[in-house]
């Protein structure tokens, strides 16, 4: 298949969360029958509910100022699947993609035929696979690998890491991961292997006595983001720099949020042996779309892919912190299987208008849907993302247009609004 295809094919295996298989096993097979590429690999592997992928971006980003060859594995996308894949912070090309698609899908196809599996592997499954494929062949010197949904029965669960790190955990996906913080928590501490060192970020107290617990049972020697002492933090709507540990940090990604996926990323670099200056350099130098990304001027328009609770409450404390005296105008539309309304609950009062709309998605709430179970004084309802900027086109001086709800959202108005940003050339549009 070419590219187009192999992009096509993985569609049509459906939606990763729908139709994930939770087990090992289908994945274990293909990647013993494709020759165990990730055992020639290591691995940073990362969990988590809110956070993994900035920290991921960040620790990456550290171990390629210290000369490291780098792998990273994440998820979802923005624009293109190539972008899950990155070798020395770029998306692989379209040209590696096709190949290690071609490879693991013939694989797959054999063993369907010889019956040593029982379905083909799901989207997830299939770009994993495809990753270790790839991070092998290219003799990465360390590979940083997000999980996709969980930890403990995910894909990505076939790696004997160097180094794990769980960032910080709370509410999402219950119908798979439980419907509390501890179950959710036993989850992702499914990634700890007996001995291997773990940073844990800040966590709630239910989650913490779960991720403590099962170190404690592996053996796990655990470094803890709340051993660091902070001083001199100060915090800006691009940004923010602070002292730890002898290290001076400046952090590119918005969010006070990401104070603590900084230092997160800190403790991880730290342990894998990364010095000081790499890690400071590294973590200024990261960039990570789509979370509090600026995308245009006038008006000035900030996207984030909020997506959780937990995402709505960052926002919401980025909003009221930076923009507090200034109209926000927020455009919203999500997945139905979020919890939309305890998002809209958060989010809905720090914004004097509220526009709801839907991504391009099959699993997008419909906005009439939305109106239903949301409400707010200033609520408009429209039918797609090009309707609602149109809307917010003629703004007063001042205002500020958040963009928010779902990171399909937030693809779109890239792609809108900035489309060159693929090429990250940081350039600013306006519309």
């Amino acid at each position: 298949m070419n590219y187009p295809d192999s992009v096509h094919f993985l569609y049509a295996l459906g939606n990763e969360i729908k139709t994930a298989k939770f087990g090992l096993e289908r994945i274990q097979a293909v990647l013993a029958a494709l020759g165990r590429p990730q055992d020639r690999c290591r691995f940073v592997h990362v969990a988590g509910t809110n956070g993994k992928g900035s920290v991921c971006a960040m620790v990456e980003s550290g171990l390629r100022a210290h000369g490291v060859r780098t792998g990273l594995f994440t998820s979802p996308h923005l624009a293109e699947p190539t972008e899950r894949i990155r070798l020395d912070g770029r998306p692989i090309a379209h040209s590696r993609f096709t190949d290690a698609f071609n490879r693991v899908h013939a694989c797959a196809e054999q063993m369907l035929t010889a019956g040593t599996i029982d379905l083909h592997p799901t989207y997830f499954e299939t770009v994993t696979a495809m990753a270790m494929l790839v991070f092998a062949e290219e003799q990465t010197g360390m590979v940083v690998l997000e999980t996709g949904l969980g930890g403990r029965l995910d894909a990505t669960n076939v790696v004997h890491p160097e180094l794990c790190v769980i960032t910080p955990v709370d509410f999402d996906h219950e119908a798979y991961l439980g419907r509390s913080l501890e179950a959710i928590a036993g989850e992702k501490a499914g990634i700890l292997k007996a001995g291997v060192p773990a940073v844990f970020a800040g966590q709630r107290p239910e989650a913490a006595a779960v991720l403590d617990a099962r170190a404690a049972l592996l053996g796990v020697p655990v470094r803890r983001t709340s051993e660091f002492a902070v001083d001199g933090l100060a915090l800006s709507a691009r940004g923010s720099s602070f002292q730890v540990n002898g290290l001076r940090i400046t952090c590119p990604l918005p969010g006070e949020h990401q104070v603590e996926n900084a230092l997160t990323a800190v403790r991880a670099l730290q342990t894998l042996g990364v010095p000081p200056a790499a890690i400071e350099t590294g973590i200024a130098r990261t960039r990570w779309p789509g979370r509090l990304e600026l995308l245009a001027e006038r008006p000035e328009t900030i996207v984030d892919g909020a997506h959780n609770p937990a995402g709505a409450r960052a926002l919401a404390a980025y909003i009221q912190r930076f923009y507090a005296g200034r109209r926000v105008r927020l455009i919203f539309g999500a997945m139905r299987d979020k919890a939309i309304a305890e998002m809209a609950g958060i989010l809905f009062p720090v914004a004097q208008q509220v526009i709801v709309t839907a991504p391009r998605q099959a699993r997008a709430l419909s906005p009439e849907a939305m109106r239903e179970i949301i409400d707010h004084p200033d609520l408009t309802v429209v039918r797609d993302l090009e309707q609602a900027l149109t809307l917010v086109r003629e703004s007063r001086p001042g205002d500020v247009v958040f963009i928010s709800g779902s990171l399909f959202l937030v693809a779109e108005a890239r792609e809108l609004l900035a489309p060159e940003k693929g090429q990250d050339d940081g350039h600013r549009f306006s519309y």
